[in-house]
C-alpha cells in the first residue's frame, strides 16, 4: 500500500532522484526520461478520457492503470535481483500485450482498410488519441535505447510497441469509425 503523507521531501533538490531499488540517480538519466515519459503518457490519456464514453472510456482507464504498471516495472532496474527484494517488483506481463492486440484485432474489424496516410484530428477524441500515440511513441523509443544500456522488462517495451497501434486504431475509431478521418494528401499545397 501507497502512503503519500508528504508531497514534497527536497531530495531531489539538487538533481537526483531516488528509483524503486533506492538507488539515487540524476533526474536526466535515461531510465527516468523514459518512465517520465510513460507518465507523460498517461497523463494524455486523461485528456482523450475527457471526450470518451462507454466501452472506450473503459478500455482508456485500463490503458491508464497499465501505464502506471509500466513506470513501477521501469523504475526498479534490477530486474535480476527481483527474487531477492523485500518485496516483489511489479513487472509488466505478457497478457496486458495480448489485451491490447485483441482490443485492436476487435477495432480494426470494425474499419475500412486505409488507402491514404491519416492526418491527426477529425474529433476531439481523435485528436487526443493521436497525441497519446506520438508521446507513447516517444515513451517506446526511449524504453528501447535504455534497453541497449541495461537490463528492461521486454513485455513493457512490446506493450508501449502495441499501445501506441491501440491509440492510431481507436483514433479511427473515434472519428466515425474512420469515415470521418483526415486524410493526407501528398503534395496538397504545392
Amino acid at each position: 500500500m501507497v502512503v503519500l503523507s508528504k508531497i514534497y521531501t527536497k531530495t531531489g533538490d539538487a538533481g537526483e532522484t531516488a528509483l524503486g531499488n533506492g538507488a539515487r540517480v540524476a533526474k536526466h538519466a535515461l531510465r527516468v526520461n523514459a518512465y517520465g515519459t510513460v507518465d507523460e503518457t498517461n497523463a494524455t490519456v486523461g485528456l482523450a478520457r475527457l471526450h470518451a464514453t462507454g466501452a472506450m472510456d473503459a478500455q482508456l482507464a485500463m490503458i491508464q492503470n497499465d501505464l502506471f504498471d509500466l513506470g513501477a516495472d521501469l523504475c526498479r532496474p534490477d530486474m535480476d535481483n527481483d527474487a531477492e527484494a523485500e518485496y516483489p517488483p511489479l513487472r509488466m506481463v505478457d497478457a496486458q500485450v495480448a489485451r491490447l492486440e485483441s482490443e485492436i484485432d476487435a477495432m480494426n474489424a470494425r474499419l475500412t482498410p486505409l488507402r491514404s496516410f491519416v492526418l491527426p484530428g477529425g474529433s476531439d477524441l481523435s485528436a487526443y488519441l493521436h497525441l497519446c500515440r506520438t508521446v507513447s511513441r516517444r515513451a517506446e523509443r526511449l524504453s528501447v535505447e535504455l534497453a541497449t544500456l541495461e537490463t528492461v522488462n521486454p513485455a513493457g517495451t512490446k506493450y508501449l510497441n502495441r499501445l501506441s497501434d491501440w491509440f492510431f486504431v481507436a483514433s479511427r475509431i473515434a472519428n466515425d469509425d474512420g469515415k470521418a478521418d483526415v486524410l493526407w494528401v501528398p503534395g496538397a499545397n504545392r
